[in-house]
């Protein structure tokens, strides 16, 4: 069951490590730039593997999750995908979606590391 838990710990990370990364190259687009899809695979991988590791907490005798830390996350994320699935058909991103998008994640990260 150890080995569950830290595979789907290493595909979160690697969603937040996507969602980062699309963050870049919106960056690199430009203003005119559409949103990309990249935003709602990082983020559904987030989701996903989030949801999978409440899923096996029972099983798990040593593992104690926060689950008000864990709800503000999932929020967060929820917003993540929203704006970016929002704004996905549109020839061009508002220009204030990319730094929200990015700060959002940022937030999420923090939120991850700082509150224990």
């Amino acid at each position: 069951m150890e080995f569950l838990r830290l595979l789907l710990v290493f595909l979160h990370l690697l969603g937040m490590a996507m969602l980062i990364g699309v963050f870049m190259l919106q960056l690199k687009a430009g203003k005119d730039a559409p949103v990309n899809k990249g935003w709602l695979h990082g983020g559904g991988l987030q989701l996903i593997t989030g949801l999978a590791l409440m899923a096996i907490e029972p099983a798990l005798d040593d593992v104690d999750y926060n689950h008000m830390k864990l709800g503000i996350k999932l929020v967060v994320l929820v917003v993540i995908l929203g704006l970016a699935g929002g704004f996905l058909r549109k020839p061009a991103a508002p220009n204030w979606l990319n730094p929200v998008l990015g700060g959002l994640v940022v937030l999420n990260v923090g939120l991850a590391v700082f509150w224990t």
